[in-house]
């Protein structure tokens, strides 16, 4: 990189660390700490969600899948916007009205002091320290990726540096100096992305030559948005579309929502403010932020040789195509998606473990000692990351990987808010059964992706329904409290006559439907914009 390119760095760094500084002594306490005092707006709360999982591994992810199987290869996530929008219109607004600051205390919450304890702890040391941490590692992978090949970065230390700077700009700021660079670092990230597709398919001669191109390579399949029967993927498709979105708790697609979605439903102005801005996310997620992705990579099938990992794609194209200044601009590209995403699992890791598992058994009066727990959490888990990021080679199969350990909890987190015999031991036995089922199918290695989610939400299904079963239903004075305040829709038989507040749920469906025909419309659309 020139002298330029390192101006351009230097620069936006020290503009980050300086909102840091301004917003340093405006969290007042654990609420505005966390929560930025649930006070955000739709389009803050929304394109927060999104500038999230546009992380450093997420192009990279997205480039590996095309150039293994295709754009249609992407309806592995792309399948999720199901559960994103179901999120949408049946709970957006019921997390909101829950007024928790987690999703681990909602099981409090749902469940009552008695049975709710026990798995508030279990899930905020689940979410908290286990997941958020994976995702911290594979998106610190993808960014050790990029440092190496297109700048030459290639030791831990550049890493460490973004972590010093990402953690000082939440450490006593919060979730409020997150979301506002979040705002600002998604929309560098977007121009950037599609500056490099711009180039990419450019230097290909545009999108006809593109296309020709790559049908004379004999790469037709790579331009399939949906397979046919007779395709090798038709199959695996139908799997990404009929399973995990609804058996699987993946963070940011939980059925029912969760984690750091959650924590920003929580954070909205109000009910309303909570379901735009679930809304914004999923359209911008599953649709705008992609396809830039996909021009890049069906661009670098023609521009470079056939390479072992196809996630290499992105950055060997980064360093191919852009000229000094630009290449600055493309670092800034991937700095910025790799702080928005680290610094929300960070803050939201830290509200876990300080609000579920701290507070509960120690609770300093004073609001400064509990915002101190906060920092010291922070920094603890960014450490416990950034040494995990070592041990993971590519992004991929740690998507999977997460998939395949939650896999068969999701229709818990589903019919919790609609049928009041689900207890908190339900959820205990999914989120015990499906991480340990999950774990043995990994570390055996005889079984598929596929096939180990099919095993893992047999088993862990039939578990927790027999344990529905079984098991008595929770305290029904803590039933009684949720109903109340909540006011969810479905089976509530013996509280049902505590509504004030119409579910709606004919409403909420064709709302649903009709969101979902938008986004899969859009999606057919840019494919045949730019494939076809």
């Amino acid at each position: 990189m020139s002298l330029y390119d390192y101006l351009i760095i230097i620069g936006y760094l020290l503009g980050t660390i300086g909102i840091g500084i301004y917003l340093w002594q405006q969290s007042a306490n654990l609420k505005d700490y966390f929560l930025a005092g649930r006070k955000l707006p739709f389009y803050l709360s929304g394109i927060s969600m999104v500038a999230t999982t546009f992380a450093a591994d997420t192009p990279l992810a997205v480039t590996g899948i095309v150039a293994k199987d295709g754009i249609a290869g992407n309806w592995l996530w792309w399948s999720l916007a199901f559960s994103g929008l179901l999120t949408t219109f049946f709970f957006a607004d019921l997390w909101r009205r829950s007024e928790v600051m987690t999703d681990a205390e909602f099981c409090l919450l749902r469940y009552g002091e008695r049975h709710g304890r026990l798995l508030q702890k279990l899930r905020a040391f689940y979410q908290g320290i286990i997941v958020n941490t994976l995702i911290m590692a594979w998106v610190t992978t993808g960014m050790h990726k990029v440092l190496s090949i297109a700048f030459g970065l290639e030791k831990p230390i550049y890493l460490f540096f973004l972590y010093v700077i990402t953690v000082f700009y939440i450490l006593f700021s919060g979730l409020r100096a997150v979301v506002l660079l979040d705002f600002v670092q998604f929309w560098v990230a977007m121009a950037g992305s599609i500056l490099l597709a711009y180039m990419a398919v450019e230097a290909c001669g545009g999108l006809n030559l593109l296309r020709e191109k790559l049908l004379e390579a004999n790469l037709s399949s790579k331009l399939v948005f949906f397979p046919g029967p007779q395709d090798e993927l038709f199959l695996v498709v139908l799997f990404y579309l009929g399973v995990p979105w609804w058996a699987s708790s993946y963070p940011g697609a939980e059925p029912g929502g969760g984690s750091y979605v959650a924590q920003r439903l929580f954070s909205s102005k109000d009910e309303k403010h909570a379901l735009w801005a679930a809304l914004l996310f999923n359209y911008s997620h599953y649709v705008l932020r992609a396809w830039p992705w996909i021009l890049t990579a069906l661009a670098g099938l023609i521009l470079l040789p056939p390479l072992k990992d196809g996630e290499e794609i992105y950055p060997l194209l980064m360093k191919k195509l852009m000229p000094p200044g630009l290449l600055g601009v493309m670092a800034l590209v991937f700095i910025s998606a790799f702080m928005s995403t680290i610094s929300t699992h960070l803050n939201l890791g830290s509200s876990y473990l300080v609000n579920d598992l701290i507070l509960p058994l120690w609770a300093p009066r004073s609001q400064h000692h509990q915002l101190i727990l906060g920092a010291l959490s922070t920094i603890i888990l960014a450490t416990i990351a950034f040494l995990l990021s070592l041990y993971f080679s590519t992004v991929r199969e740690v998507w999977e990987f997460v998939l395949l350990l939650g896999a068969g909890s999701g229709p818990v987190f589903i019919l919790r808010w609609f049928w009041w015999r689900i207890h908190a031991y339900c959820e205990i036995v999914a989120m015990l059964c499906s991480f340990l089922v999950g774990l043995s199918l990994k570390l055996w290695g005889g079984v598929n992706f596929m096939s180990s989610m099919l095993i893992n939400v047999t088993l862990t299904t039939l578990c927790w329904f027999i344990i529905t079963l079984v098991v008595r239903p929770c305290d029904c004075l803590s039933v009684e409290h949720f109903f109340k305040k909540v006011q969810p829709g479905g089976l509530w038989g013996p509280f049902e006559q505590y509504r004030k507040i119409p579910y709606q749920a004919r409403k909420r469906f064709l709302a649903y439907l009709l969101s979902l025909a938008g986004l899969l419309g859009l999606q057919v659309f840019l494919h045949w914009l730019f494939v076809k």
